[in-house]
């Protein structure tokens, strides 16, 4: 009845819907913008940032009678501490095993220093480093070194030649080691000289007792907090109780927490913004349905003078304001997405960014929801005022 009622004024009707068709497609391409924008985000956060990274750290001091000294008891982790935590870890997660510190190495009788990573083998892999000269180190290596690109020019004395570093012996840390590779890029060899050695022979390389810091790394954001709870759970059965006094384990949740609380921001910004259009929209339905009322005033009495209850006329009425709402709902769903891929591609062919528009059951559930809720409150005034009409009154109303 619904239905039939608004095409008795086709006209009339389209031009109520364009409010709801132009605030319900704004809100569902900003939702689907915005859900594509985070995506984004997130991707160029977790390839481009720690926040992925789940580290166990080592306590190297403890405070003692208001004092800060060197703990006896430091936790050295090794590769079979590495292999066990991968086996506690559910799932496949990028690990590393690092120490880092800082050398004198003698070139030419001046001293340069050196940036040097103690890693394990599969830095390499995981870290995107490209081998450019020579061979990577295994972890049964000891005695060798790759350095970065400018630290292997410094070594061979030309910077246009880096290669040339390969088979030349460093003394670091009062050690013969041999170069044996160079690298581009990577996490490992982001120092202006860097050198990077296995892990275990790092103690030759850098002066002092270092206590490596192992750290995995989760495949997303989503699921950063559970394995970081399977760290927790594997050191307290692998040192006890009181680990917590010997390690700290460490993410940058918070991180990721202000980047998802800005978003959020963003997207209710924007929403209010576009919601205006939707209220727009709810006022034409409203002044539709009083003149409807208005003009079927005489229907309304013979409905009820042949027994129709107010809540018939009520429900009747209610009905039409929300198939108003959601005809105009569907389209603005259809011309919102339309807008969020169209703008996701003017993005893309500008900024070169892989940006897409990004289309959810959330946003479909609001377009939806928000074409009922439109429908109900703005059309509840006039048909409250069409089910309290007096029956004799209307009949006769001309």
């Amino acid at each position: 009845m619904g239905f039939d009622a608004l095409r008795a004024n086709p006209l009339r009707t389209l031009l109520s819907t364009l409010g709801v068709v132009m605030g319900v497609g704004a809100m569902v391409s900003v939702l689907s913008m915005g859900d594509g924008v985070e995506a984004f985000a997130r991707q160029q956060i977790e390839q481009t940032t720690d926040l992925l990274g789940v580290s166990i750290e080592p306590t190297v001091n403890a405070n003692i009678d208001g004092q800060f000294v060197r703990r006896p008891d430091i936790i050295r982790f090794r590769r079979a501490d590495v292999e066990g935590l991968l086996e506690a870890v559910d799932g496949e997660v990028k690990h590393a095993l690092i120490t880092q510190g800082g050398v004198l190495v003698e070139l030419d009788g001046a001293p340069r220093g050196f940036g040097v990573t103690g890693t394990l083998a599969s830095e390499f892999r995981w870290s995107g480093a490209e081998l450019i000269a020579g061979r990577a180190f295994t972890d049964a290596d000891t005695a060798v070194v790759v350095l970065n690109e400018r630290a292997a020019g410094v070594v061979a004395r030309d910077s246009l030649a880096p290669a040339k570093a390969v088979g030349a012996t460093l003394l670091m840390n009062g050690n013969p080691h041999t170069v044996i590779g160079v690298v581009r890029g990577g996490s490992g060899a982001v120092a202006p000289l860097a050198a990077l050695v296995p892990v275990d022979d790092a103690e030759r390389a850098l002066p002092g007792v270092r206590a490596p810091t192992m750290v995995v790394t989760a495949e997303g954001i989503e699921v950063v907090d559970r394995i970081r709870a399977e760290v927790e759970a594997w050191m307290a059965a692998r040192f006890g109780a009181a680990w917590k006094d010997r390690a700290t384990v460490r993410t940058n949740q918070a991180r990721v927490k202000q980047v998802a609380s800005g978003m959020l921001i963003f997207k209710l910004l924007m929403g209010a913004i576009t919601g205006v259009s939707l209220l727009v929209g709810g006022i034409g339905i409203m002044n539709v349905l009083l003149a409807a009322v208005a003009e079927r005033t005489r229907e309304i009495g013979i409905r009820k003078a042949t027994g129709a209850r107010d809540r018939d006329i009520l429900a009747q009425f209610l009905s039409e304001s929300v198939a108003i709402t959601s005809a105009g709902a569907t389209v603005g769903v259809v011309l919102g997405l339309g807008i969020a891929f169209l703008t996701a591609a003017i993005m893309r062919a500008q900024t070169k960014a892989p940006v897409e528009a990004a289309v959810t059951p959330t946003t479909i559930l609001v377009a939806a929801g928000l074409s009922v809720l439109i429908g109900v409150g703005f059309g509840l005034y006039p048909a409250l005022r069409a089910s309290r009409l007096s029956p004799i009154d209307a009949i006769r109303h001309e």
